[in-house]
């Protein structure tokens, strides 16, 4: 057989797979959560390949889009993720968020699937990661709080129960209305008495564990709000100039943790604290408290902080993970060239 006349190996198909067959394979329990845990816990072992965010603001139609990705060791696939957010589009009747993940082979490079989720799965492994950091640094829960109302906030709090069952909630947002709203949901999804809050410094007061999930420039939570054995999830600071948590109040904690270092640096809370001097030592990261390789909480009374900025060895865990989950889910797209 000469070589122009060798059959070359087939292209392989490729699966596209949309929100609502998504929602129908994954969902937020018990099982994405570990996922999601063993990301970081691969993060913090070493030879994860992951470039910084890629983020471009578009002020001109108040919009925000971020793409993340890394390479996990021991993964089959990894995921590249665009999350654009335009932050006007209730007005058109659109949701603010959406986006979609491609999954490519890590051994060739090509392309397995595109799912087109309209960020249902950064939204599943953005609550996965607020579990993962309330299971291993919050103390026993009576009380949660959230503040901020939209999915998000929700969300938090559906996963932050299955690892710490809180009897009560409590919810502040700036739109009562809206804080009424999330607080009913947030009820149906927990079975938690909840309340609505008008003022953040009686949540916080009465809160072992609170979520932070607002898009805020201007800190919500100061140093004088915390109290002895109260573990802060902030999740909202993921761009430079979004700030939850007031630089004294992460200098006054005993422990301070990040997702990453680096992105936390760049977009999270511990910028604005080194803006202004504060927090000068290089904090642990999550992955190495599950490790071991470094120090959780050991006291019921401490104060702890976990600054969660999203990671792209989150989407890659989750993408991997549902790819092993699809079944028949999905429209399968033949690549091979025409004839």
């Amino acid at each position: 057989m000469t070589r122009e006349t060798q059959a070359k190996p087939p292209r392989p198909d490729i699966r596209i797979v949309t929100e609502a067959q998504l929602r129908g394979v994954v969902s937020l329990d018990l099982e994405t959560i570990d996922v999601i845990e063993n990301g970081f816990r691969a993060l913090a072992e070493g030879g994860v390949v992951m470039p910084p965010v890629l983020s471009m603001a578009i002020a001109a139609h108040h919009g925000e889009v971020d793409v993340k990705t890394a390479y996990v060791p021991g993964l089959d696939g990894f995921a590249l993720k665009v999350s654009p957010g335009f932050f006007d589009n209730p007005q058109l009747g659109l949701p603010s968020l959406n986006g979609l993940m491609i999954l490519l082979s890590a051994k060739t490079g090509l392309v397995q699937a595109v799912f087109l989720d309209n960020g249902y799965l950064t939204d599943l492994r953005t609550a996965a990661a607020g579990a993962v950091a309330a299971r291993h640094l919050a103390p026993e829960v009576e009380t949660a709080g959230v503040i901020g109302t939209g999915a998000q906030a929700r969300l938090q709090m559906q996963a932050a129960h299955l690892v710490r069952p809180f009897k009560r909630c409590l919810v502040w947002g700036r739109d009562t209305e809206k804080a009424a709203a999330c607080a009913a949901d947030i009820a149906a999804m927990t079975g938690a008495e909840v309340e609505v809050m008008t003022e953040v410094a009686p949540l916080v007061a009465q809160s072992q564990l609170v979520v932070t999930t607002t898009p805020a420039t201007t800190p919500l939570i100061t140093a004088e709000m915390l109290h002895d054995g109260v573990h802060i999830t902030a999740m909202g600071s993921d761009q430079a100039g979004k700030n939850e948590i007031a630089p004294e109040a992460l200098a006054a904690a005993d422990l301070y943790v990040c997702d990453r270092v680096s992105q936390c640096e760049a977009l999270g809370e511990l910028r604005a604290a080194r803006v202004q001097g504060l927090m000068a030592q290089t904090p642990p990261e999550l992955g190495q408290i599950l490790t071991g390789d470094a120090q959780g909480r050991t006291e019921p009374h401490q104060i702890t902080i976990c600054d969660l900025t999203g990671t792209g060895v989150q989407d890659t865990a989750i993408a991997c993970d549902v790819a092993t989950r699809l079944g028949d889910a999905g429209t399968v797209i033949s690549t091979a060239p025409d004839l």
